[in-house]
């Protein structure tokens, strides 16, 4: 099993981003995924999550109504659209599908700054 975590980067306050998460080894289609978000010098914390028809979502009150979680079953990818970004939104930003035998993927950071 392998994640691929792309499209962050430096994004002034205000800003968007849309990341992207390819998946590999495994029938993404039967499962559930979730973003997840890393601070420095801190735990996984969960951002988002969608099960594996599309519906089912779930957002941390932190995000709700600015990030937006979606999914491709037929590319293997989840995508989370993020919006009016805050510099506590910066972190390094994983998705995975919660199977604790799983490693994580490289994740993808998103910086918010002036």
């Amino acid at each position: 099993v392998r994640y691929v975590e792309s499209g962050g980067g430096l994004v002034q306050p205000g800003g968007s981003l849309r990341l992207s998460c390819a998946t590999f080894g495994f029938t993404f289609r039967n499962y559930a995924m979730t973003w997840y978000r890393q601070a420095p010098g801190k735990e996984h914390d969960l951002v988002a999550s969608i099960d594996h028809g599309g519906g089912g979502i779930e957002y941390a009150g932190s995000v709700k109504g600015r990030f937006i979680i979606s999914r491709d079953n037929d590319k293997n990818t989840v995508y989370l659209q993020m919006n009016s970004l805050k510099p506590e939104d910066t972190a390094k930003y994983y998705c995975h599908r919660g199977d604790y035998s799983d490693n994580w993927g490289q994740g993808t950071l998103v910086t918010v700054a002036a």
